[in-house]
């Protein structure tokens, strides 16, 4: 049996320019109708009973909206999704994976108040200030908190969590970009006994691990910007097995403006006229602004791009870096033929093929592009006639919203 931990919020580290030392007060700031996302590479290796198990790369795409502020609080709308991939070089765009929904409030401090329904975030009221000025060289400590989703690995139903005991060190101020930044360090040590049990089930008896984190706070803005990490965890379960995750993760955060979804759209059926692309529809919705193309063909039952399609592709793609601080989806669609199984492989094969093109051409960098396969499920004509299937035989490049 295997699982894997999948780390929700993991940076970059950059080179910096320091500052005199001075005292900040270090605290989130939040201001309604905000919107960010966080993009996080994991790079992780899994043990099983001290055997190697797999590598494996997962990217976190996290986008954030704060809905609503009261007084210095704010509500958050997220939406998380994780991809993973533990084959191959880990040079081709990741494909769309888990999807999970979250909501929560979270105070100046750093702390949450979050339904315990909800999986994710992972990591929760960390990072966390005391309500005081800090200099270089301070330090604090709080407890914050882990939750995993435990339910295709064990199949335990609800969010598991555990406490994590965390030390802070305020290391110094850097500028970057003409920003101010504080340097902070994040440590903690885990060793919990769970007291739980779950008759029938297989579940953790004892969880130890660390974590090594380098925070870049953004001081004005009232959050990290980027931050990378260290760490492993041990799960020794019921059943007398262990598994060991460990590895290192990056984040950092992309802001965007709203989108002008109905402008961009204009502008993208303009340039798809001039480029020669004929009949081809462009849609709008909350997603962001996707191009819909059927005349990407390929051979039967095949993602081979030929020549001529990546020539169409490549056309494609001089609109898309009109765009850069949005990421893109490209989904893979079939006609109503063949299996369920069939269809879902090929759709999200040649999904894959497209992306893997726009990458190779420096659209954008691998952690801002996401393939994903639909199979049949989406239909925008009638399987019955020819001309129907013709058109659900299509690839789809979004221009997401955030």
């Amino acid at each position: 049996m295997t699982k894997n931990v999948k780390r929700l919020f993991p940076a970059i580290l950059i080179l910096a320019l320091a500052v005199p030392a001075t005292a900040e007060r270090l605290s989130f700031y939040f201001e309604e109708g905000e919107q960010y996302r966080i993009l996080s590479t994991v790079h992780q290796n899994v043990y099983v009973n001290g055997t190697f198990s797999h590598r494996a790369q997962i990217l976190n795409r996290i986008s954030v909206h704060v809905t609503a502020v009261d007084g210095d609080r704010g509500y958050h709308e997220s939406t998380f999704v994780t991809s993973e991939e533990s084959r191959g070089a880990f040079e081709g765009v990741f494909a769309w994976g888990q999807e999970y929904q979250s909501e929560y409030w979270r105070d100046p401090q750093g702390y949450y108040e979050i339904d315990p329904h909800y999986f994710v975030p992972v990591v929760r009221d960390v990072p966390v200030f005391p309500d005081r000025e800090l200099q270089p060289g301070d330090t604090w400590s709080s407890t914050g908190h882990e939750v995993h989703d435990f339910r295709a690995g064990f199949g335990i139903p609800e969010p598991y969590r555990f406490p994590i005991p965390v030390t802070y060190e305020f290391i110094d101020t850097v500028m970057r970009d003409g920003r101010e930044y504080a340097r902070i360090r994040v440590t903690y040590n885990v060793f919990y006994r769970p007291s739980q049990t779950y008759p029938g089930l297989t579940y953790p008896v004892r969880i130890t691990g660390f974590s090594d984190q380098l925070h870049y706070w953004d001081i004005a803005a009232g959050r990290v910007q980027e931050y990378e990490e260290e760490y492993a965890l041990v799960f020794l379960l019921s059943d007398g097995f262990e598994f060991v995750f460990e590895g290192t993760a990056e984040a950092r955060v992309i802001e965007a403006s709203r989108m002008d979804r109905a402008q961009i759209a204009e502008q993208v059926r303009e340039d798809l006229d001039e480029l020669g692309f004929d009949d081809q529809e462009v849609v709008e919705d909350e997603r962001g602004v996707t191009i819909r193309l059927d005349n990407i063909l390929f051979p039967p039952d095949s993602a081979f791009l030929r020549d001529s399609e990546k020539r169409k592709i490549e056309a494609i793609a001089e609109i898309l870096v009109r765009y850069p601080d949005r990421d893109i989806l490209v989904s893979g669609h079939t006609a109503l033929a063949g299996t369920a199984a069939g269809r879902q492989q090929l759709s999200g094969e040649r999904a894959a093929a497209v992306a893997d093109y726009l990458l190779e051409l420096g659209v954008r960098e691998r952690d801002q592009l996401i393939q994903r396969g639909f199979g049949a499920t989406e239909p925008v004509a009638d399987n019955e006639t020819p001309e129907g299937m013709r058109r659900n035989r299509r690839v789809e490049i979004t221009i997401l919203e955030n």
